[in-house]
């Protein structure tokens, strides 16, 4: 196979052009569930469209990633709810600003899907953090039946390294 050519790595994710996709991950402060995450991403994208814009939803962060290109060739932003990666949302732009006190800010343009990924424990820690493909969790659609079985049950496999 060319390693040049479309195929799917390890996680169910493209990787294109043999090349491994960057991500970010971040934790989602004031999220207690995942069901809250895609509650506050469905919410967003109700006003975006409202307002006659695109239904993405942005995050805004104070550092800006130097890594942009890579980023954006396939990456996503993880997101850690109660200490667990649990979803992620692909990246589509980033963008750059300065606020109204004049502090420069990055705008991070997500995929409007929240995609279930499998538990992986982390730390507390702050601002964003460069995620390799190596390290990211897998999707949990990627699991085909164990998906089905309960959060926590998955959760106990997953730290035993049975799923």
């Amino acid at each position: 196979m060319d390693v040049r050519s479309e195929k799917l790595d390890a996680v169910g994710q493209k990787d294109f052009n043999g090349i491994m996709a960057l991500h970010l991950i971040k934790l989602c402060v004031g999220a207690d569930s995942i069901e809250d995450l895609r509650e506050w991403v469905s919410e967003r994208a109700m006003n975006a469209i409202a307002a006659g814009l695109e239904p993405h939803s942005t995050h805004t962060t104070r550092m800006v990633p130097k890594r942009v290109d890579e980023l954006l060739d396939g990456g996503s932003l993880y997101w850690v709810i109660k200490g667990q990666v649990q979803a992620r949302q692909k990246l589509l732009g980033i963008e750059t600003f300065t606020d109204a006190d004049g502090i420069q800010r990055c705008r991070l343009i997500l995929d409007p899907s929240v995609v279930e990924t499998t538990g992986q424990p982390k730390r507390p820690f702050q601002g964003w953090r460069y995620l390799l493909q190596d390290d990211v969790p897998r999707d949990l659609d990627s699991l085909g039946a164990a998906a089905e079985l309960p959060a926590d049950l998955r959760r106990e496999l997953s730290e035993l390294g049975l799923l």
